[in-house]
């Protein structure tokens, strides 16, 4: 091989894009659905399970707020399931990249 046709080839490697290094997202979650959150998960848009329930245990009471961490987020899409002390549960979808304030309404 050449060495013009290695420089062009190796140029084009480094501009080709590579995957996202794993990162940390934190947001602060706000409830302000009138119960008390006893459940919150947050998994990867297409992943076909929930993944572990952040408040582990926890609760976040009616009126609250609190600071979410996702370690190793995959991306910024993300499927949200709450589970209410009342009950209900609610499921959304939120780009958690876009704002630092997820609020339940």
């Amino acid at each position: 091989m050449s060495f013009r046709v290695a420089s062009v080839l190796a140029l084009a490697l480094a501009a080709a894009p590579m995957p996202l290094l794993a990162e940390d997202l934190t947001f602060t979650l706000a409830n302000l659905s009138g119960a008390d959150l006893t459940e919150f998960y947050a998994s990867p848009v297409g992943v076909d399970s929930w993944q572990e329930n952040i408040l582990a245990g926890g609760a976040l009471a009616s009126g609250n707020s609190g600071q979410v961490r996702i370690t190793g987020a995959q991306g910024c899409d993300y499927d949200l399931r709450m589970v209410f002390a009342d009950g209900d549960v609610l499921e959304d979808r939120s780009n958690i990249c876009d704002a630092s304030t997820y609020t339940i309404q």
